[in-house]
């Protein structure tokens, strides 16, 4: 009965209605901070499938740097490119998509409060996880599910792994013979060259063709951000 006096008490009120307004704005800064964060920092993703094996796993979690300060510093070089080849980087498809405002609000909300494991943008348009093995003018043919690239103003060609910025180990299937030979299910791809601001991303599992294979080149803003360490499992923790 001693605590009757909250609820007639004006100051009572007034420092409950204080107490309430700095939980919300703390809230809110937190989501700011967040969005700024992910948006211009340092995001956390969790590998869902097993299409970049032999080098990540399912369950595999990696610390990826966003693309949005890369992207502004590539506006003022000469090649335009912020990405290196042999880059994994995360591919999101939504991007392209017209999506609302109040519904990109939505998802950050949503995202924030689940630990990005809810989306409303990307329940139907996952985001994926590929390597980057061709840049925007480079020259890309494949042979036995194994890249070649010729860069832009260069006269020759190289395997994906001489022009990789570290090594990796993609894992080649073993088809029939007689395989249908239409593109990418033989393994083989004529030459396509990328246009300005165009990029070429492969699964290393080179028997899952959810990517460039059969997407074609993505443009530079699907790219959302570029993998930087893997700290989980602890048994795999290092540059992935």
């Amino acid at each position: 009965m001693f605590d009757k006096w909250r609820k007639y008490s004006y100051a009572a009120q007034k420092h409950q209605r204080y107490r309430l307004l700095r939980i919300i704005m703390g809230l809110l800064a937190l989501y700011i901070l967040y969005n700024a964060l992910t948006a211009f920092g340092f995001s956390v993703w969790s590998v869902e499938t097993d299409a970049m094996q032999s080098g990540l796993h399912a369950g595999d979690r990696l610390i990826f740097a966003s693309y949005a300060i890369p992207g502004l510093i590539a506006e003022l070089k000469s090649d335009g490119a912020p990405f290196r080849r042999g880059d994994i980087a995360l591919v999101d498809v939504s991007r392209t998509e017209n999506n609302m405002l109040s519904l990109r609000v939505l998802d950050g909300i949503a995202r924030f409060f689940t630990a990005q494991r809810f989306s409303f943008l990307h329940k139907n348009s996952p985001v994926y996880i590929k390597r980057i093995i061709g840049l925007p003018g480079d020259e890309v043919s494949m042979n036995n599910f194994v890249f070649r690239v010729r860069a832009a103003h260069d006269s020759f060609t190289l395997t994906e792994f001489e022009m990789a910025s570290k090594p990796y180990y993609p894992l080649i299937p073993q088809v029939p013979a007689l395989w249908d030979e239409s593109i990418p299910f033989s393994g083989n791809m004529e030459a396509l060259t990328l246009g300005s601001g165009e990029y070429f991303v492969i699964s290393d599992d080179r028997g899952n063709t959810n990517d460039s294979r059969t997407w074609g080149p993505i443009p530079a803003e699907t790219i959302r951000a570029r993998a930087l360490f893997r700290f989980w499992p602890l048994t795999r923790v290092g540059r992935p």
